[in-house]
């Protein structure tokens, strides 16, 4: 039996403490299953975000999408972590990642170093969150048992591993730094290749102990994939040429069957979505704040499917 989807919506702006909560309210209304925040200079900080989204709904989960490991001290960061759960009465999601924009280290006056220094800090990082929220003794202490649900997110191997040996969500970027752009550029892959990083995980799960073996994911594991945009109309092929120039390595029929594009009418894209949770496992799908009212109509749509 497929794995029911859940939906979050990345939400980016704050103007004012009203307009926060009517938003967070709004997107309950519209049937989002999961409240999310990222972690970049110029939004919102996530955690006190994310505890006035939990005084202002009722049924959605409230997560982090994705904080940027380079930011935080582990230690500091389990205090977070545990007292937004606490706040939240236990509907708290963790999201983790290794950071890729280096002009906001820049900004913070903090390291950015290689992508190897990133990632070593990210696996120090959730080992000491996973030893802090887990010992009986640490204060505060989160609601959830033994710890919030962890989503780590990325696309390299070692990125992946950890996910594998770690993470009850598996957040999948489908995209890499281009040679010779800057820093924080990031280029799709084609959907072959992400169908590859999808089956490298699960020989990792397996690998770990956390798989039925190296074909079929543990049920336990639960696969993510952030939509970049909801593109409703009435011809998929006219819109995927015009989008041809922001991937170029791409072909037309590479980008309908993208992932990160849901083009068409709101039975289409559910369609697709079908389609993406058949081929790659993903079955928990979030969209950005601008696309959330055109993604709403496809939440409907799949309600239950």
């Amino acid at each position: 039996m497929a794995r029911p989807f859940r939906f979050g919506v990345n939400l980016l702006t704050l103007e004012s403490a009203e307009a926060w909560r009517e938003k967070c309210r709004h997107a309950e209304r519209l049937g989002y299953d999961v409240l999310l925040v990222p972690d970049h200079l110029g939004n919102p900080a996530p955690f006190p975000a994310l505890a006035t989204a939990a005084e202002a709904t009722e049924r959605p989960r409230l997560g982090t999408f994705v904080l940027n490991a380079g930011f935080w001290n582990p230690a500091l960061l389990a205090r977070e972590v545990a007292t937004c759960d606490a706040l939240t009465d236990g509907r708290l999601e963790l999201g983790l990642g290794a950071g890729y924009v280096k002009a906001e280290h820049d900004s913070a006056g903090l390291p950015f170093g290689s992508p190897r220094d990133r990632v070593d800090h990210l696996v120090h990082t959730v080992a000491e969150l996973e030893r802090l929220l887990t010992d009986s003794e640490h204060r505060p202490r989160s609601t959830q048992s033994p710890r919030p649900p962890l989503l780590l997110g990325g696309n390299g191997d070692r990125l992946l591993r950890l996910a594998a040996r770690h993470a009850d969500i598996a957040a999948f970027t489908g995209a890499v730094q281009p040679a010779g752009k800057p820093q924080g550029t990031l280029r799709l892959i084609s959907p072959e290749a992400l169908e590859g990083r999808v089956a490298a995980f699960r020989r990792f799960a397996a690998e770990a102990g956390r798989a039925k073996g190296s074909d079929e994911s543990d049920d336990t594991i639960e696969l993510n994939y952030l939509i970049q945009m909801v593109g409703p109309t009435g011809d998929r092929s006219a819109k995927a040429r015009e989008l041809a120039p922001y991937a170029p390595d791409l072909t037309e029929d590479q980008l309908l069957e993208h992932p990160a594009l849901l083009l068409g009418d709101a039975k289409e894209m559910a369609e697709q979505l079908r389609a993406h949770r058949e081929r790659f496992g993903f079955s928990y799908f979030t969209v950005l704040e601008h696309n959330m009212e055109a993604f709403a109509p496809v939440i409907e749509e799949l309600r239950g499917g």
